[in-house]
């Protein structure tokens, strides 16, 4: 193994070690008190299944990472992508071809390989915490219809990214920037209208007390509201959940059928004006353009390591190839996305916190809001004081002591 090859190794090493890391400090975190901020909301023995649920994905998540790491390794010491990529080329397909399938191989093994975890995930973790909705019939379709997605979306869009590196040289990365922007844009106009009702059934929220003060609530803030939607999320699970999605007239606002189970009219008012506030405030845009910032940067640190030997020596193969360059390029890439990504997220907890002071300020009953993140974090369980190391390598919300703490100050300097 070449210099690159062990630079790639102490990077995959490094971040499992960090996730560990964090994973333990959150787990000795734990403490048998309630906190004082929710007395009266969690009993004892809910406050212990928290605990324990806490627990449970942990160590799960520990097996899941040890695997797929062990996997990675010993395909690669092993000469994995070298045998892949001769058994590839003796097929003697157009590069393009190639590159579809030595990249779909790899796609599928690791699909195949996640399957059984997911399934114990769903029908026995959520399952014994009373959260799993899901019937064995919906747990295929999704992967099924995923798949088809995949191969429907995914696959002409890796198709391009290999013929333009193929064959347009320097100019590759920019081609593949500009097209990675163009998807990016499709999939807010086609992902609320053509994708996600695929997987969901979304109906218009009835006329009654609940629709008339939402309609008040974006009158009254200049919102251009022309539907609310009630999303079936109980088919999947007991957890409630809103949001918000799109842009223009693609735009949607969906509300979980268990959110609208669980809580009042006040509260419902304000999860959602914590969602416009995401609009409002352009947290939407700007998030894209950070994306688009991002994929760009990614392309064109592409461009100059795709054909670079050493990376390919590093994994055993001596004709470089653009499919197998995507491929190590995104090993090699790992630290760089780690490092982004915690910055991303730091700005998604401050958008976060952003609005919900747009809705305590805003909404007739703003304040309501802080019963509402309680009431879901009993429900689902949360962790209500994460190691704040934890927080920032994966929270992309702040944790709901703090926003309620947010809340209530800025409801007691608002009145």
């Amino acid at each position: 193994m070449n210099p690159i090859g062990f630079m790639i190794l102490a990077a995959l090493v490094l971040a499992a070690a960090l996730d560990f890391l964090a994973d333990a400090l959150n787990l000795r975190r734990m403490r048998e008190t309630l906190p004082a901020a929710f007395a009266g909301w969690y009993d004892p023995e809910r406050y212990r299944q928290s605990q324990a649920y806490l627990r449970v994905n942990t160590r799960f998540g520990w097996l899941v990472a040890l695997v797929d790491l062990a996997v990675l390794l010993i395909f690669w010491l092993c000469g994995g992508f070298r045998w892949l990529d001769e058994w590839v080329r003796g097929l003697s397909l157009a590069p393009v071809f190639s590159g579809l399938i030595f990249i779909g191989v790899l796609v599928a093994a690791k699909s195949l390989i996640s399957q059984p975890f997911s399934v114990y995930a769903t029908f026995v973790i959520e399952a014994r915490f009373g959260f799993n909705q899901t019937t064995w019939r919906t747990f295929l379709l999704d992967r099924i219809k995923g798949i088809g997605l995949a191969l429907l979306l995914g696959g002409p869009l890796l198709a391009a990214v290999l013929l333009f590196f193929q064959y347009t040289g320097g100019n590759a990365w920019w081609y593949c920037w500009l097209l990675a922007v163009a998807f990016m844009l499709l999939m807010h106009y086609i992902a609320p209208t053509w994708i996600m009702p695929l997987f969901n059934r979304f109906t218009p929220l009835p006329a009654g007390e609940l629709r008339a003060a939402i309609t008040a609530y974006a009158r009254r803030i200049d919102f251009g509201l022309d539907n609310i939607f009630v999303m079936d999320g109980s088919k999947r699970s007991t957890k409630a959940n809103a949001f918000f999605t799109g842009f223009g007239r693609h735009r949607r606002i969906a509300l979980f059928d268990t959110l609208i189970h669980k809580h009042s009219v006040d509260e419902l008012v304000a999860v959602l004006a914590h969602e416009m506030g995401h609009y409002q405030q352009k947290h939407i845009f700007k998030m894209l353009l950070v994306g688009i910032a991002q994929a760009g940067l990614m392309f064109y640190l592409l461009s100059w390591f795709i054909s670079y030997p050493a990376l390919f020596a590093a994994f055993g193969i001596g004709t470089p190839s653009v499919h197998a360059g995507l491929v190590f390029f995104g090993l090699l890439y790992t630290p760089l996305d780690l490092m982004i990504g915690m910055a991303v997220q730091h700005i998604s907890r401050r958008h976060e916190f952003a609005a919900d002071r747009f809705a305590v300020t805003t909404a007739p009953q703003g304040a309501a809001l802080a019963t509402a993140l309680k009431k879901l974090s009993v429900d689902s369980l949360s962790n209500l004081d994460p190691h704040p190391f934890y927080v920032f390598l994966h929270y992309s919300h702040p944790p709901v002591m703090q926003r309620v703490a947010a809340i209530e100050g800025a409801g007691h300097s608002q009145g």
